[in-house]
C-alpha cells in the first residue's frame, strides 16, 4: 500500500487523511465523496516555488485550474501565491468569485469566444493565451474598439511529442492548439500582433503534453523555441519578456508511474534556458510553467461504498460501487490506472483479485480492471487514489447520477466546499413540455 501525503493508518485501523478519519467522511458527507489533502496540495506548490527562488530565477507557477476548478480550491492558490490558469469563461468567473487576483489570471484555450475576451478586458486579467490567427484578429478588433491593451503569449507548437498518451498530446505539429513553429504560422502572428498599438506580446507558450516522466521533451521545445527567438530577435529586434513551457508532470498513479521530484523538472528546464539564452543576444526571460495535476492529482482521493458483487466462474469478480465514470471518466476515456484500499481496514491480508464496476449503464464503466484486496463485500469503503486531478472537473450527470461532494481535509479538520448535487438540482434546469419561457 502506498499513502500520499498526510494519509496514514490509524489506532481504529482505518484509512485517515488530513487527520481526519475517512470512514468518518463517509458517515457524515456520504458517498461516492472527493476528499483533497490539502497540505499535500501546498507542498506541491511551495516546491516548485521554492526551486524558481533557489535558482534565482523570475518565475510564475500558474495553478493550470481545469484539473479542479473550485472557489475553494481557487483559494488555496492564492494563499500559497500562485498565478493561475483558465481555459473557460466558467473557470474565469470561479476565479473572479474566490477574489483572485485578476492580474495573475492567464486565459488559454483554441476557441475563445467574443463574449469571453470581452469578459476578460472587463477584468482586466494578466494575459490571454493567444491560439490562432482568427483569434488574434478577433482580439485585435476588440481591443481596437474598446481602446484598451491586453498582454498576450503566442502558443506553439515545437513539435514534440511527448511519450504519453495520444489522446493527451498537444506539442506535436498536427494539433489543434497554437501556431506551428516551423512552418511560418508563429512567425505570421507575431509579425501581426508586433504591428498592433492594443496588443503587447509578452512571450511564447508552448505545452507538449500530460503526465510526464522525463525532462528530454520539455529541454527539445526550449531548444527550438529560444532557436527560433534567435531568429526573430535579428529580423524584428524582438526580445520576450516571457517563454511558457506549460505543463504535464507526470504523478504516480500506480507502481508502474516513477515521475520525477517536481525541483528536478524545475532545474533541468531553467538549466537548459539559461544555457540556450547565453549562447544568444536574447535577454533571460521570466519563465512561467503550469502544474495542474502534479499539484492536486495525487493530493485527491475518491471514496465509494461497495455494492453488489458478481461471480463469473474461472474469470473474475467483480465488485460494484455507487460511483464510476459519472465521477472519473479517465478509465473509460483513455485507459486510466489508478490503486485503491479498502479504508475501512486497509491493513487486512490481500485475499483475492477483484475488478471494480462503476454503477452506469456502461460496459466500459470499470474503475480498475485487477486489483488486490482482503475478501470484501457490501459496506466496505472503497479509496482509490489520485482522483484529484480530472475527477470532479470531468464530472458528469450520465444516468442522472448526482456529482458527488467534495471535502477538503487539514491539520484535522474537514471543511464542505462543494456540496453534493441532488435530484432537484438534476431537473433545476429542466422545463415541461408545454411550459412557457421568457428567453430574454
Amino acid at each position: 500500500m502506498h499513502l500520499y501525503g498526510t494519509g496514514r493508518v490509524n489506532d481504529l485501523g482505518h484509512l485517515e487523511i488530513g487527520g481526519v478519519d475517512t470512514i468518518e467522511l463517509t458517515k457524515q458527507y456520504g458517498t461516492p465523496l472527493y476528499v483533497y489533502d490539502i497540505a499535500l496540495v501546498r507542498e506541491r506548490a511551495r516546491g516548485f516555488k521554492k526551486t524558481f527562488e533557489e535558482l534565482g530565477i523570475a518565475a510564475q507557477v500558474a495553478y493550470a485550474s481545469k484539473a479542479f476548478s473550485s472557489i475553494a480550491m481557487i483559494q488555496v492558490a492564492e494563499q500559497e501565491g500562485l498565478s493561475l490558469d483558465v481555459v473557460s469563461g466558467g473557470e474565469l468567473y470561479t476565479a473572479i468569485k474566490a477574489n483572485f487576483p485578476t492580474d495573475r489570471i492567464h486565459f488559454h484555450g483554441n476557441n475563445k469566444s467574443e463574449e469571453e475576451l470581452h469578459m476578460a478586458l472587463d477584468y482586466q486579467i494578466g494575459c490571454i493565451v493567444v491560439d490562432n490567427l482568427s483569434e488574434l484578429e478577433l482580439l485585435e478588433e476588440i481591443c481596437a474598439k474598446r481602446e484598451q491593451k491586453m498582454s498576450i503569449l503566442l502558443r506553439v507548437t515545437p513539435g514534440i511529442e511527448a511519450h504519453t498518451h495520444d489522446y493527451i498530446l498537444t506539442g506535436q505539429e498536427d494539433s489543434k492548439f497554437g501556431f506551428d513553429l516551423m512552418n511560418g504560422q508563429a512567425e505570421l502572428a507575431l509579425r501581426q500582433a508586433l504591428k498592433s498599438n492594443w496588443i503587447e506580446v509578452l512571450g511564447l507558450h508552448c505545452h507538449i503534453g500530460s503526465q510526464i516522466f522525463q525532462t528530454t521533451g520539455f529541454l527539445l521545445a526550449a531548444q527550438k523555441i529560444i532557436g527560433q527567438l534567435r531568429n526573430w530577435q535579428a529580423a524584428f529586434d524582438y526580445q520576450p519578456t516571457v517563454l511558457n513551457l506549460g505543463g504535464g508532470f507526470g504523478i504516480r498513479y500506480t507502481a508502474e508511474d516513477e515521475p520525477l521530484p517536481a525541483s528536478q523538472y524545475v532545474e533541468e528546464i531553467v538549466r537548459e534556458v539559461q544555457a540556450q539564452i547565453a549562447d544568444s543576444d536574447l535577454t533571460m526571460p521570466e519563465i512561467w510553467i503550469e502544474p495542474g495535476r502534479s499539484l492536486v492529482g495525487d493530493a485527491g482521493v475518491t471514496l465509494y461504498q461497495v455494492g453488489s458483487e458478481k461471480e463469473v466462474p474461472e474469470v473474475r469478480k467483480y465488485l460494484a460501487v455507487d460511483g464510476g465514470m459519472s465521477d472519473n471518466i479517465r478509465p473509460a476515456l483513455y485507459e486510466a490506472k489508478y490503486d485503491a484500499v479498502l479504508a475501512n481496514r486497509p491493513l487486512d491480508p490481500v485475499e483475492e483479485t477483484v475488478a471494480i464496476a462503476g454503477k452506469c449503464c456502461e460496459s466500459g464503466d470499470m474503475l480498475i480492471w485487477d486489483l488486490p484486496l482482503p475478501k470484501s463485500g457490501r459496506g466496505d469503503v472503497l479509496a482509490v487514489f489520485c482522483t484529484g486531478a480530472y475527477g470532479y472537473s470531468m464530472a458528469n450527470n450520465y444516468n442522472r447520477i448526482p456529482r458527488p461532494a467534495v471535502v477538503f481535509v487539514e491539520n484535522g479538520e474537514a471543511r464542505l466546499v462543494i456540496k453534493r448535487e441532488t435530484y432537484e438540482d438534476l431537473v433545476r434546469l429542466d422545463l415541461a413540455l408545454h411550459e412557457v419561457v421568457d428567453c430574454k
